[in-house]
C-alpha cells in the first residue's frame, strides 16, 4: 500500500524520438546526466526489471536496488528481488520518494502510478530498440525544465524536465 507522503518518482534520460536504448544498453554518455542521477536517486530505493539490472551490473551505492523479473528463482547479493512492480513499491513503502529507473516494460507499468517523472530529454534522435512511453500532457504538467548545451563532456544538448501528475486524474491499476 502507497505511503501518503510518498512520490513515486520515474527517472530516466530520453531522446527526442523517445529512445530509451539499445541492445540493453545506454546508446549516449551524458556525464552531467549521471551525476545528477546520482545525486537524486542517492539514500533511496531505486527499481528496475532485471535487463537494467544486468546492463548496470552491480548494486549502486548508497541506494537500496529492488529487481522485478518473472523469473522467481533470481537471486542478487545486495539487491532486492521482487515479481511485480507492486511487490517492489510495497519493499519502498517507508521511502518518501522511491524511483523507478527502468527499463521500458517498467517504465510502462509505471507510467500509470508514478506521480513526478524527473527526465532528462536529449536533444538528438537515435536508433534504438526500447523506448519510453509517450508523456500525454492530459496527464502529466511540466513543472520545471533547465536547458543545457553541448560542452566539452556532454556530447549532445539536453534538458532536465520535472513533470508532475495533474490533479490526481489517472487510474491506478495496481491498487497502490
Amino acid at each position: 500500500m502507497k505511503n501518503l507522503k510518498q512520490t513515486i518518482t520515474i527517472i530516466a534520460a530520453i531522446a527526442e524520438n523517445n529512445a530509451l536504448g539499445k541492445n540493453n544498453d545506454l546508446i549516449w554518455h551524458l556525464p552531467a546526466d549521471l551525476k545528477r542521477f546520482k545525486k537524486t536517486t542517492t539514500e533511496h530505493h531505486i527499481i528496475m526489471g532485471r535487463n537494467t539490472f544486468e546492463s548496470i551490473g552491480k548494486p549502486l551505492p548508497n541506494r537500496t536496488t529492488v529487481i522485478i523479473t518473472r523469473n522467481s528463482n533470481y537471486k542478487q547479493e545486495g539487491c532486492i528481488v521482487v515479481n511485480s512492480l507492486e511487490k517492489a513499491l510495497e519493499v519502498a513503502k517507508n521511502d518518501e520518494t522511491p524511483f523507478i529507473i527502468g527499463g521500458a516494460q517498467i517504465y510502462e507499468q509505471a507510467i500509470l502510478i508514478a506521480d513526478k517523472l524527473d527526465i532528462t530529454e536529449v536533444h538528438h534522435s537515435f536508433d534504438a530498440d526500447v523506448f519510453f512511453p509517450e508523456i500525454d500532457t492530459n496527464i502529466w504538467k511540466e513543472t520545471s525544465r533547465e536547458f543545457f548545451n553541448t560542452d566539452e563532456k556532454n556530447k549532445y544538448d539536453y534538458s532536465f524536465v520535472t513533470y508532475e501528475q495533474k490533479n490526481n486524474i489517472r487510474k491506478n491499476p495496481l491498487n497502490i
